[in-house]
């Protein structure tokens, strides 16, 4: 969540009218995240997010809020968004489509514990049998295809050794097949700094659904290995937490060593492509990219089963 576009306080004030807030008090832009602009916004009515979308086409935005509505309905808790006097989730501010969002309680944690990595695997499976079956649903925007194709654009930036390691990485992938796998609208972000926990340490809110999209559920249960188990004991946890909501097949757990590196390997190029093609904004996050070339190099060298 960075900021590319600025939003002035007059114009923000017309564009929140129409949805019945009271006055506008203050906002601030909010410096984390790496693909939309957003900001804190504060009325009479409370406190809000307000995401401005960079690159969105409209039916990609449909999708995402009509997402966080279903699962906000179906009790998760996740931001809802404030639709105006017309129904509508979001309108043009400054140029781009804009919706605003309730804010929810809660702070992100740097540390998490093995009980977190359990709460958060049951809740990821929560969200993937809520979303099952969501009309008009998108395929994931950061999917194999893309892979492949960010991956092969950036050979030519990067260095000797990255690029012997990507080009065997994307052969590698590019063999794997996962078509037969339970699939359904997944996450794919669901990073320790997207969950909130209140001040007496329950999970309190999921946040940044902008990657959500149509994949093998296996690769969002992937993706919050990768961030959140530094070790064995959360890795068992995570999967514990999930399969008790959702039980693995052996299909997935022969696919799992695969899954893993694929997860690591669309972080790696999401990263990678902010470095060798930076964006310009006012504050703009850059991580680096090296963390995840490390742990896709660790399971290319030592790959790991799935905890039973």
């Amino acid at each position: 969540m960075s900021v590319y576009t600025t939003v002035g306080r007059t114009e923000l004030a017309a564009w929140l009218q129409p949805l019945g807030l009271g006055e506008l008090i203050d906002h601030a832009g909010i410096a984390a995240g790496m693909q939309n602009s957003n900001y804190f916004v504060t009325t009479a009515r409370g406190r809000f997010v307000l995401t401005l979308f960079e690159h969105l086409e409209p039916a990609a935005l449909d999708f995402y809020l009509a997402l966080q509505d279903r699962l906000a309905s179906s009790g998760l808790p996740c931001p809802r968004p404030v639709a105006d006097n017309q129904g509508r989730r979001w309108r043009l501010l400054a140029g781009k489509p804009a919706a605003l969002l309730t804010c929810l309680p809660g702070a992100a944690v740097e540390q998490v514990s093995v009980e977190q990595c359990r709460v958060v695997g049951a809740l990821l499976a929560r969200l993937h049998l809520a979303a099952a079956e969501m009309p008009d649903s998108l395929p994931n925007p950061c999917g194999a295809a893309w892979r492949r194709h960010v991956g092969e654009s950036l050979l030519p930036l990067v260095d000797a050794e990255e690029r012997l390691m990507l080009a065997d990485e994307l052969a590698f992938q590019s063999a794997q097949d996962w078509s037969a796998l339970p699939r359904g609208v997944i996450h794919a972000d669901l990073f320790r700094d997207n969950v909130l926990w209140d001040a007496s340490g329950q999970l309190s809110g999921v946040l940044d659904f902008y990657f959500a999209g149509e994949d093998a559920w296996l690769f969002d249960l992937a993706v919050v290995a990768n961030d959140w188990c530094a070790d064995d004991a959360a890795l068992v946890a995570l999967v514990e937490g999930y399969a008790g909501v959702r039980p693995l097949l052996e299909a997935e757990r022969q696919a799992w060593p695969a899954m893993r590196r694929a997860a690591a390997l669309r972080f790696w190029l999401l990263r990678l492509e902010v470095r060798h093609r930076p964006r310009q904004g006012d504050v703009v996050t850059i991580k680096n990219p090296d963390d995840f070339r490390r742990l896709l190099t660790s399971f290319r060298l030592a790959p790991a089963a799935l905890p039973r």
